[in-house]
């Protein structure tokens, strides 16, 4: 592998993930025949557990182009897409020093419910959330 530019810029965890997708990693349980270290792996892993996996190119694209109008960092940006906090409280910290700025948090907040994908879920289903019959009666 040849590094074409160093240190070009930071990336979302979304570009980390395809990349590594793009190398061949998969949730595949041999994972001996695709070229990807063990380290990269366990980021791998990490990051299928995360926004990461559902977000999109165009997602994360029009997000960070829309988010321009907000006055908020690149850097900021990239965290807000990475995070995906969906409460003022988890935005709050993302953005440096809030109190020094008018930041419109509430419409990041919305932009980030219209635009970035909803986070992984692996519900199961509990056994106290039994379907109940007509008459009542728990199955």
């Amino acid at each position: 592998m040849k590094v074409v530019k160093g240190n070009a810029g930071a990336l979302t965890n979304f570009e980390v993930l395809d990349f590594l997708n793009s190398r061949g990693a998969s949730k595949d349980t041999t994972r001996v025949i695709a070229p990807i270290a063990r380290s990269e792996y366990k980021v791998y892993d990490y990051l299928v557990k995360t926004a990461a996996c559902t977000q999109t190119r165009e997602s994360v694209n029009k997000f960070a182009e829309k988010c321009k109008g907000f006055k908020v960092a690149k850097a900021e940006i990239l965290n807000i897409i990475n995070l995906r906090p969906s409460s003022i409280v988890e935005l709050m910290p993302i953005i440096e020093k809030p109190d020094d700025r008018e930041i419109d948090s509430d419409g990041i907040l919305e932009l980030v419910q219209e635009l970035l994908p909803p986070l992984p879920t692996s519900e199961i289903p509990k056994e106290d959330d039994q379907e109940e019959t007509e008459n009542g009666e728990q199955s």
